[in-house]
């Protein structure tokens, strides 16, 4: 069901008919500072796990709007089970990429310290901001896990045995994307995977050594142009939705 309103918001709150919920500060100060709401005008909101709700604002006040929750218009849905890791890069660039995969369905982002990682640390509050905004404007109904940064080693040597982990090596050691992750999700029948994408330098040799030493590895190509790592997220992704993600459903 579809209704006169493109403003959707993001909320922690349990969502029921019926019920209210009163918004942060920050979301309050952009629904009446920025977006001129006023008493009266629907909004669309989602928490996560109880589907999208129409909703109403009853009460205006720049630091608590006061909505009510007037009719489901969407069931909870859940996106592919795909993990996203990465090696973060510049601030800008880094704000890209939480937006980008948020919108291609990842479902948790993990930034990764390798040893030609030039960001030592993230802002995972910003992270999240940035995939709240674009779960918001993408119609996603969830947002994604933000980890805290952690070291390569630890990442693989942690792997779960169950999750499948497609390797973009920038080596081109790898066969083509799209046709190695078809046959191995056909071959393996597992459901579970996870991106790794490396930082602007590449992975080392002894990385490089210790990703593909793990059984759950799939060494993949994605071309014979070295992409930038902002790039290759969004390419690598692209690819499994297409092959294996909820792109591919009707195949």
């Amino acid at each position: 069901m579809r209704h006169n309103t493109s403003i959707r918001i993001y909320t922690a709150n349990t969502l029921m008919q019926g019920g209210t919920v009163t918004l942060d500060k920050d979301q309050s100060h952009y629904l009446v500072t920025v977006m001129r709401q006023k008493t009266g005008a629907n909004l669309l909101a989602f928490n996560g796990k109880d589907g999208e709700w129409l909703t109403q604002i009853t009460d205006v006040n720049k630091r608590a709007v006061t909505i009510q929750i007037l009719e489901q218009t969407k069931i909870q849905t859940t996106e592919p089970d795909l993990w996203f890791a990465f090696a973060p890069i510049k601030k800008a660039r880094l704000d890209f990429i939480a937006q980008k995969v948020t919108e291609l369905g990842i479902n948790r982002i993990m930034p990764v310290m390798t040893r030609r990682t030039i960001v030592d640390r993230i802002k995972s509050d910003r992270m999240l901001a940035n995939a709240i905004e674009a779960a918001e404007q993408c119609e996603r109904l969830s947002i994604p896990t933000i980890d805290e940064m952690t070291k390569l080693e630890k990442l693989i040597n942690t792997w779960p045995d169950d999750r499948l982990l497609m390797f973009c090596d920038e080596d081109l050691s790898g066969r083509d994307a799209y046709h190695a992750l078809k046959e191995t999700a056909k071959a393996s029948g597992k459901q579970k995977w996870g991106v790794l994408i490396g930082p602007e330098g590449g992975f080392d040799d002894h990385e490089r050594t210790l990703i593909k030493s793990k059984p759950n590895t799939v060494v993949v190509s994605l071309g014979p142009r070295i992409l930038r790592a902002d790039t290759a997220a969004i390419s690598a992704i692209t690819i499994w939705q297409t092959a294996i993600g909820d792109w591919g459903k009707s195949e």
